[in-house]
């Protein structure tokens, strides 16, 4: 099941850098519980996850980049994420490691919620 997690989460980056939110959304269950880490709390739902990326990537350029996953005891997936920052005409805003720890519906396999750690 890990496998098969992880090759969902490494879809969901490759569709995040794409732009391509629709296969983003196909993942994450319809009433998804999401962080807003760009103007702070969270978001709900596909509408509210759209409407975050889409007012994101209006004013910046984000790119994130699974670099190594780890299962967790209470089945969640925690993801070390290598992301980068750019302004929309390329300058580097910021760049660094977090970890995306995701949970999951076990009859769809949909993601559920999303948390952002610091790495550490």
């Amino acid at each position: 099941m890990t496998a098969a997690r992880e090759d969902l989460l490494r879809t969901i980056y490759a569709a995040f850098n794409a732009r391509d939110i629709d296969a983003v959304l196909a993942a994450l269950a319809p009433d998804v519980d999401w962080p807003n880490a760009w103007e702070g709390g969270r978001v709900a739902g596909h509408e509210g996850v759209r409407g975050y990326w889409t007012r994101q990537w209006a004013a910046i350029d984000p790119s994130v980049e699974p670099a190594g996953f780890t299962g967790r005891p209470d089945g969640r997936l925690a993801v070390d994420v290598a992301q980068v920052a750019r302004s929309l005409d390329g300058e580097l805003l910021g760049e660094g490691r977090v970890v995306h720890v995701y949970a999951f519906d076990d009859a769809t396999g949909l993601v559920t919620r999303m948390d952002v750690e610091e790495e550490g």
